[in-house]
């Protein structure tokens, strides 16, 4: 067992009023991180950088019907996508046929595949 013995001048964090964070000559200062506990939500992003979660919404057209809720829509900007009803469109019984008007939510990470949230009239 090795015991460290810090003479009266030296800087040893924990020891003789010595912050471990405050910065020394000739370094610069460095952020403190410690937090008190409940106070993780003052050290997230701001919800500006949090901007890759929210969904896209976009709007289509449905021209194909498929089993289990699952439709073809060809968007607004030409691409074909694979699209199933949102959960309260199924609990509302909401029907879709070809031709109708769609507003879709889409993942930034998958742009092929949408949930569709919304008939348009």
């Amino acid at each position: 067992m090795v015991i460290a013995v810090a003479a009266a001048g030296d800087r040893v964090p924990g020891i003789n009023g010595f912050d471990p964070h405050e910065a020394q000559p000739g370094e610069p200062a460095q952020p403190v991180l410690d937090a008190p506990a409940g106070a993780r939500q003052l050290l997230q992003p701001p919800e500006e950088l949090l901007s890759a979660e929210e969904p896209i919404e976009i709007e289509g057209t449905v021209f194909t019907v498929l089993p289990g809720t699952m439709f073809r829509v060809k968007l607004d900007n030409g691409h074909e996508i694979l699209a199933h009803l949102s959960g309260k469109m199924r609990k509302h019984f909401v029907r879709l046929t070809v031709g109708d008007r769609v507003r879709l939510e889409m993942s930034p990470y998958d742009l092929s595949k949408a949930r569709i949230t919304y008939r348009l009239r």
